[in-house]
């Protein structure tokens, strides 16, 4: 009976939902935010403290840094010394934090990404600002509370005397919530501070005639007043940071870059493999050479160029295509009162810390007021005692004991106890006329002491000039100039000019995508492709200038420019440089690519996009509905076992033609398919037997003809005026005569001024026929057969 009475029965989703919250609680307040008033997570508010424990202010003698991450670990954080070590390391490097808080020696890190040395090779201590976020700690300025085992008492908050919440920033991923809190200038804090104290109703633009921008520690450039200023009120928005370079002429006309700066927490190694990587893939041409020239005076990396190039384009393109320009998100969440994680602005940080450093004050002006009182009450007993110096003598002469004497003094004197034991502990050095004189002078002192004390205590004027002043004695003991320089203006659009070029882009059938240039005065590109290299599924004839839009079967939409497709010269082993299509565009895996557009840069504004289901659906919507869609966002809704099959771009009064699997087409007016929204569903286009399936669409004018192939090579051309203008949702009629020699339907493509046709099997042979050599044949042909192919079919053609 008694086991049973100690289970507890609960629904498994109401415990899960009860721990969870549970969990993510514990990970919000005690370990992935910082409080705002002292800016630190709790890890690394025990390192401080430990710090202080031990005696490693910054005058003292360094330590050992496993000697630090042993004590803390013990005393207050029982999580592994791996995480103790990494924050403290964190807390000492110049490149992660703008006012370190820890002094190190030894490899504490480097900007290039390397990793520190071992705990037992560095050496650490508190460095001044360090101390000074640990200074009247002892005043009961703050809370303390038991350490995990009862032996000892932690501090909830440290005493901070500025918002180390923005001085260093912070960065943090919790559970639901995260917070990229980015440095700031000391001396604008300050500046601030101050002004809010007198202006306590100031906004953001108030406060931002101080407060400029962020300050990182590494430097670069911020951009945009404006930006900056919303980011600041909303307490989140983005914030464009590059790096600083100038251009210098070398030797025979030629230039380089030289970079001084670099956006903060970039590594400047990771930085240089990006710009050679860049440089490999041609995606930046111009640059002869690399070289890191940095050293104890500073970073300098020496971007060396070929003649003839233009090196502020050059650095242009850096910019846009590498992290020699960043985009930091800032998000101000943190603790307020050290319990409720919030977002804030700028200004209700800067109020809240000033709210929280008046409590500080106040709670170390009453124990200072205290500790006064009790020296006075013991000064009052020195004075009694030296104005009847015999009698005191006498009384202690004649007493058994200690105790005794005590109580004579207090009875005689009348005095207290705290005054007849202080009496008792005195020296008789003290009883000399000078130590007469030192003791009634502190008298007077300690009382007028009293009387600023309590006038802080009672006059709220006094306590803000107070604050002010303190402000000021900080500002002039560790500010400094600011490091990252603003910009006002907003950082100039790019355009990168992009020469027009045909160019040929692949697609294998493991998504793999890379493309082939050739001079414009070739109609096509002379290409060869080994046999068994790779299987195509799809070659796209465009330009450099285009870009193409990316259709998966789930109704997905993805761009990419052609001008970022990994570039060669040839089909052998181009597989090494390809790219998989996820990776340039972030396609999911189970994701299939099913419609390709190419489309010119500027904006086709007067065209619709007519999408098409396996089922046969269709819908027509606006191009501009499109302009500005999210990458992955849905073009379609889409029933169960429907899939989005073709995307075409139509117009005004243009003729649509639905061809499906089994050799059906259909022709209407596009005036009959209603202008639908973007989540819209679409109607019916064609009317499908069970075992057909829409293939292809198609939008054209009243002249012309239609190429139709099939998958085992049967090609044939048929005239548009022989398909004849229906009702949109019926039958249609017979485009081609099927059998099982020719196979299924894999294609119809308007033959509009095009000259040759080039097919793709799926071992990755081409083939390459004048448009000429395909005869024209009635709707009923079958065709003829161009291509005899074994074991294998027709994966991919393209006209030209």
């Amino acid at each position: 009976m008694a086991q049973k009475e100690r289970i507890i029965e609960k629904r498994i989703e109401e415990e899960m939902k009860s721990a969870y919250l549970d969990y993510a609680m514990s990970v919000i307040v005690s370990r992935a935010l910082p409080d705002l008033r002292d800016g630190l997570k709790p890890v690394q508010r025990r390192i401080l403290y430990g710090m202080k424990e031990m005696g490693l202010g910054a005058g003292a003698k360094f330590r050992k840094s496993s000697a630090v991450v042993g004590y803390v670990m013990a005393s207050f954080h029982p999580h592994g010394d791996a995480p103790i070590y990494e924050a403290l390391v964190r807390m000492a490097q110049d490149f992660s934090l703008r006012y370190p808080l820890i002094l190190g020696q030894g490899n504490m890190g480097s900007i290039d990404g390397d990793p520190p040395a071992s705990q037992r090779y560095t050496e650490c201590k508190l460095s001044k600002i360090g101390e000074e976020m640990l200074k009247d700690i002892e005043k009961n300025t703050v809370d303390f509370v038991a350490n995990y085992d009862g032996t000892k008492k932690e501090p909830t908050v440290l005493p901070a005397p500025l918002p180390n919440i923005l001085l260093n920033g912070s960065l943090g991923i919790a559970v639901g919530m995260t917070t990229n809190i980015p440095p700031h200038n000391l001396s604008e804090i300050c500046d601030a501070l101050i002004y809010l104290l007198e202006h306590q109703e100031a906004d953001v633009e108030e406060i931002c005639k101080f407060i400029k921008g962020p300050d990182f520690p590494t430097g670069g450039l911020i951009f945009d007043k404006e930006q900056i200023q919303k980011v600041y009120s909303q307490g989140k928005g983005p914030i464009v940071c590059r790096a600083k370079a100038h251009i210098e002429e070398g030797k025979a006309g030629t230039f380089k870059i030289v970079i001084t700066e670099i956006p903060y927490l970039v590594e400047k190694s990771q930085l240089l493999q990006e710009i050679a990587q860049l440089v490999l893939e041609k995606k930046v041409e111009g640059i002869k050479n690399i070289r890191d020239e940095s050293d104890r005076e500073g970073l300098r990396i020496v971007i060396e160029l070929s003649k003839n190039t233009n090196a502020n384009d050059i650095l242009e393109k850096l910019y846009q295509l590498s992290d020699l320009q960043k985009v930091y998100y800032v998000n101000l969440v943190c603790l307020v009162d050290g319990i409720l994680p919030k977002l804030l602005s700028l200004p209700e940080i800067l109020k809240k810390f000033l709210e929280f450093r008046k409590e500080v004050i106040l709670r170390r002006t009453k124990f200072d007021l205290e500790r006064t009182k009790e020296r006075i009450e013991i000064l009052e007993g020195f004075k009694k005692c030296i104005e009847k110096i015999e009698l005191v003598i006498s009384l202690i002469k004649k007493s058994e004991n200690k105790q005794k004497a005590k109580e004579s003094l207090m009875k005689k004197l009348s005095l207290t106890q705290r005054q007849a034991e202080a009496i008792l502990e005195m020296r008789l050095s003290s009883l000399s006329k000078l130590e007469r004189e030192k003791i009634l002078k502190e008298l007077i002192e300690k009382k007028e002491e009293i009387k600023k004390l309590e006038k802080i205590l009672k006059s709220e004027k006094t306590l803000l000039e107070l604050m002010k002043k303190e402000f000021l004695e900080l500002k002039e003991s560790y500010g400094d100039k600011r490091k990252t320089t603003i910009i006002e203006e907003k950082l100039p659009e790019f355009k990168e000019e992009i020469k027009e070029e045909p160019t040929l882009v692949v697609i294998t059938e493991k998504d793999r995508i890379f493309r082939i240039s050739f001079p414009k005065e070739e109609k096509i590109p002379k290409i060869k492709i080994p046999e068994q290299a790779f299987l195509i599924k799809d070659l796209i004839f465009t330009t450099t200038k285009e870009n193409l839009l990316l259709f998966t079967e789930s109704g997905k939409i993805y761009q990419l420019k052609v001008i970022d497709i990994p570039k060669t010269e040839s089909l052998k082993n181009s597989v090494k440089f390809g790219k998989p299509i996820p990776l340039l565009v972030s396609i999911g895996e189970k994701e299939k690519i099913v419609a390709k557009i190419s489309i010119k840069e500027e904006s086709e504004k007067e065209k619709f996009l007519l999408f098409a289901t396996n089922q046969g659906k269709i819908k027509k919507s606006k191009f501009s509905d499109f302009e500005r869609i999210r990458k992955g966002s849905s073009v379609i809704s889409l029933k169960k076992d429907e899939l989005l099959k073709d995307v075409i771009k139509i117009q005004k009064n243009e003729k649509i033609l639905i061809f499906t699997k089994k050799g059906n087409v259909i022709c209407f007016s596009e005036k009959e398919i209603p202008i639908m929204g973007r989540i819209a569903g679409g109607v019916r286009g064609i009317k499908l037997k069970s075992n057909d399936e829409l293939l292809k669409v198609l939008s054209l004018e009243d002249k012309g003809e239609i190429l139709l192939i099939t998958e085992n090579g049967f090609l044939k051309r048929i005239d548009i005026k022989s398909i004849r203008l229906q009702k949109r949702g019926g039958k249609g009629m017979r485009a081609i005569k099927l059998n099982e020699k020719s196979g299924d339907l894999i294609g119809a493509e308007i033959l509009d001024n095009k000259e040759e046709i080039i097919l793709g099997t799926q071992s990755g042979k081409i083939f390459t026929f004048k448009i000429s050599e395909i005869p024209k044949m009635k709707r009923e042909a079958t065709g003829k057969q161009v291509i005899k192919v074994k074991g294998e079919k027709i994966s991919s053609f393209v006209l030209i």
